[in-house]
Order: structure tokens, then sequence, then C-alpha cells
């Protein structure tokens, strides 16, 4: 098994000293986020790709956050998809292996219905992708509040109906169940899904779910790392923290310790 971790954004600078940084640190992955759109021109992200490629640092995207794929405003619904869409097609540009996002509310729907209108955006997504030619993968987040929809059963449930990848995000999951989360649970279901990828930091939440990503205490990398060894599950682990940098150095330096990279 293997374990590639690296940050979230480029800790303010631009997207090749990003990625300088992180190699720097040893890093061997990195996500980009367009949290207002995606505004990158496609031949900064054809460089940003290419010296990727030569560093060996894996690169996912983080979709912009203004998505939901079951408002009850058919409008919004369609430029969700766009945001998505966009971020793929820029994402291809840089050889990105996945497209992170958060799917949808449940808003006045039931779970049921809600889970319909997301299969069918997905798989209408899906196919624009491949007539496209498009490489990256479109990856549904688990999210942090049950207002949302996004807990794992949802994904899992989905990725196997459709064919999506998951991006589970082990923080979000704890604080959407009130701070318990059970690795050896999360772990099985992972292992019904083909395609993953991660998130991780430290979290603060109330009984409504996710507040603020906080600093991740090395105690819970440990935790985490030694339930993926356990059930033998590789992946990437894109840290969120509010200094993702340092934090993922720090899973870098677990990983290391634990032979898991």
């Amino acid at each position: 098994m293997k374990i590639r971790s690296g940050p979230g954004g480029f800790d303010g600078g631009g997207p090749l000293e990003g990625l300088a940084k992180a190699h720097g640190l040893g890093l061997d992955a990195i996500e980009v986020e367009f949290t207002y759109g995606v505004r990158m021109k496609k031949d900064v992200a054809q460089a940003f790709g290419k010296k990727a490629k030569e560093l060996g640092i894996s690169i996912s995207i983080h979709a912009p956050y203004y998505i939901n794929l079951a408002s009850e405003e058919p409008q919004k619904i369609v430029a969700s998809k766009k945001r998505i869409l966009d971020s793929v097609e820029r994402g291809h540009d840089m050889g990105a292996e996945f497209v992170v996002f958060h799917p949808a509310f449940y808003g006045k729907r039931t779970h049921e219905q809600t889970y319909a209108m997301v299969k069918d955006a997905i798989i209408d997504m899906m196919k624009t992708i491949r007539e496209n030619g498009w490489t990256p993968m479109i990856a549904t987040e688990t999210t942090g509040k049950p207002s949302q929809f996004g807990s794992l059963a949802e994904l899992a449930r989905l990725s196997n109906e459709t064919g999506c990848a998951v991006c589970v995000d082990f923080a979000h999951i704890k604080a959407r169940q009130n701070g318990v989360i059970d690795y050896d649970e999360v772990c099985t279901t992972l292992k019904t899904i083909k395609h993953i990828t991660g998130h991780f930091s430290g979290i603060e939440w109330t009984a409504k779910g996710e507040r603020n990503h906080i600093p991740t205490d090395a105690k819970l990398i440990e935790e985490l790392f030694s339930y993926l060894k356990k059930h033998d599950i590789s992946m990437r682990v894109i840290n969120e923290s509010p200094q993702p940098y340092k934090d993922a150095a720090l899973q870098m330096s677990i990983a290391r310790r634990m032979k898991i990279v």
C-alpha cells in the first residue's frame, strides 16, 4: 500500500511556487483550489501539469464551492454542472486525476429524492466528460453537515451505480457524526469503492456538524494511517488545515515512519 500526502492550495503563492514548496517538503500530491471559480488559464494549467509530472506530484482539483446538484432552482443545477465541467476541462489540461466537489443539499427533498437528482447529474456530466475525451474523474466528497447530501454510504452507492470516484474527507465524517468515526467501518466501505482520494485535517464541530478546519494533531494522523495500513488501502491524503503544507509534511513524516509511502 502507499499513502501520498500533499496540501490543499498554494499557501498564498502561485501554482508553480506551490509545487516547488510541496516538492521541497518531500510531498507527492497537491490539490488545486478553484474556490470561487475556474480562473486558471489553459497555458498556466499546462505548465503546472508538466512541472508536477516532472516532480512526481499527483494533482487533484477542488471545484468551486457553490454547487448544488439538487437545487429547487433548475438554473442553479445547470450552473453547478458547468462549474464542475469547467474544472474537469482545466484539470485535463494539467493532468489532474480527480475533480472533487460537494454535491448537494437536501433542502426540502427526502434523502432518496436528493440521491436520484445527484445521480442523474453525475451520469449526465460523465457522458459529457467521455464525449470530450477529458481524463480527470469527478469525485463526490463526504460532507461535514447532516443537512448536506454526502454521507459515505450515499457516496459509495453513487460510485457503485455510476462509476464516479469518491473523496473521503475523514474530518467531515467525524464532524457529521458528532465527533464519532468508526475507522474499521469506514475502511470496510472504502474497500467497495474503485476510485478514491482523500482529505484530512483537524476539525471543530457542533450539533449541526462541521464548524472549522483546525491544525492536525499528529496522534490523529497516526490513528488514520494505522487503519489505512490495517485495511491495506492506498490513497492520496490532501491536508486541508489552516497550515496545509506544514501538516501535509507531518503526514508524510508519519507515513515514512510507518513505511507506507
